[in-house]
């Protein structure tokens, strides 16, 4: 039987009787070549909702929300990427926008649009409405980008592939020309792979600039950043970008002040420091500084009419000089989550650079885990958290965690693998308050990448919130 409609050649083969009467002489039998170019005309992979989601955040990613409009650009979406070519238009005005230093909305962006002469061509204002109406939630931007990217990514796959068995198929040049061609593709698509990056410097690359350190670090250049003490500088090197600090304690023994007077010191040196406390609120935070730089005891500023004359005027000398400049940034959080202190975190790198993160304290932290995990693996998840996010931003984190009774760090596994510095507090007054050692403190460094593990003293200055080296006694 005859039929004047063609079926598909992929599936010619299987529906082919082998009945003479029933086939058609005319038609040859479809070649590798034809199957595989159907196979390949099937829609590209792409997601549309996706692409109208990004567009949408970055076009409500204001107020409170404008860091989501950064962290969306900062996974590498380019307009290239968005399969829609509309998409693509709408996301170019959005970043001329953004270089110029102008707000971005649905209105600003069809006023781009309209100046370009593009807006009907886009749909409208209306489906900027659209796109902005179609965000589940504007805190997901970067995983929309993500997906948008990873589709991208397969349809230059597909391209490659296309190339190649066209190439293949077409008998042009020789087994040379062709393994080039395979090679070039290949390269190019795996260099294209969304997050993958570039292949690690050798080591004669490095050589030069570890010379230059090595001689700065021999003429005794400071390292990393301060503690504020200066033997525990000497024993670790101070702080360094990409490492985490581990400060542990009993409760009461002094963590929060000791991390906090590192904190302040750093940023006294010019280093741009972030505090998050999920424990103490802003004004206990703000005591503790004004208590430790002007030496006013602490329990005058916490009772009524505790505050001398005298004491008001160091806490407005403070004002003028140290807080105006200090690069001290406090951050309380309305939960505990990682994610949260993780978005502070890259607000503060876009608004001028972080380089120590300070967290108050790890078993605080909750994380988005199943239900079904033990405390140790939630704990675990958040100092791995933390250690990542030293690297990605390139920071010091110092992260504070309870002793358990018997002094051990709790979940300790973890979070000592995670730390290039674990400190422990240790206060030999705290238990008999008529010792001999009275107002002195033990830092035991109990691991230490760079440098030996040792027992250090301190003065507890605790009525003034710091810890100072024995030698300014």
């Amino acid at each position: 039987m005859h039929r004047s409609d063609p079926r598909p050649l992929p599936e010619a083969p299987e529906q082919e009787t082998t009945s003479v009467q029933h086939r058609r002489p005319s038609r040859p039998a479809p070649t590798r070549l034809d199957t595989a170019s159907a196979e390949l005309l099937r829609t590209p992979p792409q997601n549309l909702e996706a692409e109208q989601a990004v567009l949408g955040t970055l076009m409500s990613s204001t107020g409170a929300f404008v860091r989501y409009f950064a962290e969306t650009l900062e996974t590498g979406i380019t307009a290239e990427e968005y399969y829609r070519p509309a998409h693509a238009t709408i996301h170019r005005a959005i970043c001329a926008l953004h270089r110029a230093g102008e707000p971005i909305d649905p209105l600003t962006v069809g006023a781009e649009l309209t100046r370009r002469g593009e807006l009907a061509r886009v749909g409208g204002s209306a489906y900027l409405h659209a796109c902005v109406q179609a965000v589940p939630t504007v805190g997901n931007g970067p995983h929309y980008a993500e997906i948008v990217r990873a589709k991208a990514y397969r349809r230059a796959a597909i391209e490659s592939a296309q190339r190649i068995l066209q190439y293949a198929y077409s008998e042009e040049g020789d087994e040379g020309d062709v393994r080039g061609l395979v090679e070039q593709e290949l390269t190019a698509i795996v260099a294209g792979t969304p997050g993958l990056a570039a292949a690690p410097p050798a080591v004669d690359e490095l050589y030069l600039g570890y010379v230059a350190e090595l001689e700065e670090i021999q003429n005794g250049r400071q390292v990393g950043l301060t503690y504020g003490l200066a033997d525990l500088d000497t024993i670790t090197s101070g702080m360094r970008p990409g490492n985490v600090t581990v400060i542990a304690a009993q409760s009461g023994v002094g963590k929060s002040t000791l991390a906090l007077n590192a904190a302040v010191a750093a940023a006294k040196d010019g280093a741009r420091v972030m505090f998050s406390s999920l424990e103490m609120s802003s004004t206990e935070l703000m005591h503790k500084i004004v208590a430790a730089e002007g030496l006013i005891p602490l329990h005058h500023l916490t009772r009524q009419g505790g505050l001398s004359p005298d004491g008001w005027k160091e806490v407005e000398r403070l004002g003028r000089e140290l807080f105006r400049t200090l690069p001290l940034r406090v951050y309380r959080p309305d939960g505990a989550a990682l994610r949260d202190i993780e978005s502070a975190a890259r607000a503060c790198l876009r608004g001028g650079g972080l380089d120590v993160l300070v967290v108050d304290y790890l078993q605080l932290v909750e994380t988005e885990q199943g239900r079904n995990i033990t405390r140790e693996q939630a704990v675990a998840a958040v100092s791995r958290g933390l250690k990542n996010l030293s690297v990605a931003l390139d920071c010091h984190v110092i992260a504070l965690s309870q002793l358990n009774d018997d002094g051990l760090v709790r979940e300790s596994r973890a979070i000592k693998n995670d730390a290039s510095v674990v400190i422990k507090v240790e206060r030999p007054d705290m238990d008999e308050p008529e010792s001999a050692r009275a107002g002195e403190v033990d830092i035991v460094i109990e691991k230490n990448r760079f440098g030996p593990c040792a027992t250090l003293t301190a003065a507890a200055q605790l009525h003034y919130s710091r810890f100072v080296d024995m030698s300014q006694t």
